[in-house]
């Protein structure tokens, strides 16, 4: 097994993660865009200019008789982060040279508040969450006292824990949950990804895994 992946990721890079993540609509640990580290990922030169990194390399090649390899991709205009590349060289000339550097900065910063805050989300998951038979459960009045920030991530850790894919679940699927606590006022249950379903029983929000017909049933 490999010790570590290195990837090439530059600062430039990280700058178009963190816009390109904005024109969606991202949250706090999308905005943070690239970590230098994620379990065997390694970025050592990510917050060096991409410049920086393309003459070292042809210093570092010329000597051996190679040629830096440049992937096609990056001037493919059918891809959008090629397409902002282009972009960001006008958007230089309007708002400075610092415009690079002050998006890697606001992914390190983003990095810490998104920290931060999944530390807070574990912590109220493991007060809150109870497992009962099979189920995820917790107090909707005390639920409800949590900041939106942090009850959202409890809620997709408790959609992760009974067997939905992270990728699958929505924020629109996170706030359906939400209001059964924020926004009571009757609704149904929630269907969520992975057979997951969420709704507000005697004042407590459960959620379950629904089974098929043809599942078998512990006895």
């Amino acid at each position: 097994h490999a010790a570590a992946i290195l990837l090439g990721h530059t600062r430039e890079d990280q700058a178009e993660t963190v816009l390109l993540r904005l024109a969606r609509g991202s949250g706090t640990r999308s905005i943070a865009a690239m970590r230098p580290v994620a379990g065997l990922l390694r970025r050592p030169l990510l917050s060096l200019p991409r410049e920086v990194v393309r003459a070292s390399a042809v210093d570092v090649c010329a000597p051996l008789n190679l040629e830096p390899w440049q992937d096609p991709h990056n001037i493919d205009s059918r891809f959008a982060r090629v397409r902002l590349r282009t972009a960001l060289k006008s958007l230089h000339a309007a708002l400075g040279p610092g415009l690079v550097s002050g998006l890697a900065r606001s992914a390190e910063l983003a990095t810490d508040d998104a920290d931060a805050l999944d530390e807070w989300a574990q912590a109220a998951f493991d007060r809150y969450a109870e497992f009962v038979d099979g189920r995820l459960e917790v107090d909707a009045a005390e639920f409800a006292q949590l900041p939106v920030a942090i009850r959202t991530r409890v809620i997709r850790r408790m959609c992760t824990e009974l067997g939905s894919i992270p990728e699958d679940v929505t924020r629109s699927h996170v706030l359906a949950v939400d209001a059964l606590v924020s926004a009571w006022h009757g609704q149904g249950a929630v269907s969520l990804p992975g057979r997951v379903r969420a709704s507000r029983e005697y004042g407590r929000l459960v959620l379950t895994t629904v089974l098929d017909a043809g599942d078998p049933v512990a006895t």
